[in-house]
């Protein structure tokens, strides 16, 4: 199965939970629809193009992310104005990552998408972007570094992951582990109409900061290299 993999960081990232609109929370790391947004953008497809197609990349495509650093979050708070016979004011509060900083795997696993992932794979080869990339919102761009390309083979038993993983997998630690994991339910999957399927949302753990876990379970062997859990 071919991959790329690529770093994707910035300066400050946002990726709205969706229960959280009045003063949005984020979810820890980049999910994957926004990392599908993030192909459109750089492939140049705008958004009313994208409508279609994120179903096409969401089932399409293969996707595993390491966080690189540990998740420091941020709270900003908005005073925003209504114009009426007065100036009405309501404090808005935004939650936001700081300095985030991924490792991402990108698999094809469907024939369907394979121009618009070669096409994604040639952009980020050539430190190419049709649209400028964000990490959430339009005032969180994102710099975009091609690491390699090469291939994914399935496996299964145990092995050790920078990355994340599904909650259904079997912990292996052992009574020397001293890091902290982290916990998040992702959204997989968005339809036509911009709209995250509840019932396609994960439940994952993750370590950060380098720190690796060691679970049981099917997974991909990237470039027979480095092992992830992809959804």
């Amino acid at each position: 199965m071919d991959a790329v993999k690529i770093r994707v960081n910035g300066n400050w990232a946002q990726f709205r939970k969706a229960e959280t609109n009045n003063n949005p929370l984020s979810h820890d790391f980049m999910t994957k629809t926004a990392f599908v947004g993030l192909i459109g953008a750089v492939i140049g497809i705008n958004r009313e193009d994208m409508r279609d197609q994120f179903p096409l990349l969401c089932d399409g495509l293969l996707f595993g992310l390491q966080v690189n650093n540990a998740v420091v979050k941020q709270s900003w708070g908005f005073t925003l104005r209504s114009v009426s016979n007065s100036w009405d004011k309501s404090p808005k509060q935004m939650e936001f990552i700081k300095n985030p900083d991924y490792t991402i795997i990108c698999g094809l696993k469907d024939n369907a998408c394979a121009e618009l992932f070669e096409k994604f794979k040639s952009h980020c080869q050539q430190g190419k972007a049709c649209y400028s990339p964000v990490l959430g919102l339009h005032n969180c761009p994102a710099d975009i570094s091609f690491i390699e390309t090469g291939s994914l083979a399935e496996k299964e038993g145990v092995f050790e992951t920078l990355g994340f993983v599904t909650d259904n997998y079997k912990p292996m630690m052992d009574e020397l582990t001293t890091f902290r994991i982290g916990f998040d339910k992702i959204p997989t999957y968005q339809n036509n109409d911009f709209w995250n399927i509840p019932e396609r949302y994960v439940s994952v753990v993750y370590p950060s900061n380098q720190s690796r876990i060691k679970v049981q379970g099917a997974y991909y062997e990237f470039n027979d290299q480095t092992r992830w859990c992809l959804i």
